[in-house]
């Protein structure tokens, strides 16, 4: 008969491995959904907000901070040029026509969208109206 700290141990190593299949199959599920154009919860780009003063009297005194304006537009202006040239062009493709990352570049598109510069049917964008 095994003793009980070699079935602990099979537990244990049992319940390691099923969690680190369950943490990979998150990882592609989420990966799937935001290729399918859904709202996967991600921390966006940049740097962490600031944490929060512990004393009120130091919240009285701060002016508010100025947010600095995206001056932006180069590489989605690039993107915009590249589906008006192709219409249908696929978002993969115009990654690897502007040489960066298509993860980078669904934001890009999104924000297009909002603005009506560009339409999404299916895969495929076509230009706004």
């Amino acid at each position: 008969m095994p003793s009980t700290t070699a079935v602990l141990d099979e537990a244990r190593d049992l319940i390691q491995k099923r969690l680190a299949d369950l943490e990979e199959e998150r990882r592609r599920l989420k990966r799937a959904l935001v290729e399918l154009g859904g709202n996967a919860t991600r921390r966006s780009p940049g740097r962490p907000r600031a944490s929060k003063p512990k004393s009120s009297a130091s919240t009285a005194k701060a002016a508010p901070r100025k947010r600095r304006k995206r001056r932006g537009g180069g590489r989605a202006e690039e993107a915009v040029k590249l589906i008006t040239k192709q219409p249908g062009i696929g978002a993969s493709d115009i990654a690897k026509a502007m040489k960066i990352k298509p993860n980078y570049l669904y934001r890009v598109l999104g924000d297009l969208e909002k603005e009506k510069r560009v339409k999404k049917k299916g895969r495929q964008y076509y230009p706004g109206g």
